[in-house]
């Protein structure tokens, strides 16, 4: 297993391991138990994304291209121009 990204929520966690899983890659998320102690514990590194050494690589190039992502143009609403409401 890889530690393959670090996400800052654990919502950010719970969606990005949706994706990979409709994409074939099974990811498991280290630290989800800690979140709770955030105040005593670093708020930093607290969670991690693992996946099988063999898929590490494409893991990683669905990562950077879901952060890349960009709304569909005409799809902004008209009073948040620049804002990607999910």
């Amino acid at each position: 297993m890889q530690r393959i990204y670090d996400p800052e929520s654990l919502l950010e966690a719970e969606m990005l391991i949706g994706m990979l899983d409709s994409e074939g890659v099974a990811a498991h998320l280290v630290g989800r138990d800690l979140v709770g102690g955030i105040g005593d514990l670093p708020a930093i590194g607290l969670l991690g994304l693992t996946v099988a050494n063999d898929q590490a690589d494409y893991a990683r190039q669905l990562i950077a291209a879901y952060n890349a992502a960009l709304p569909l143009p005409g799809e902004e609403p008209e009073s948040f121009q620049g804002v990607l409401v999910c």
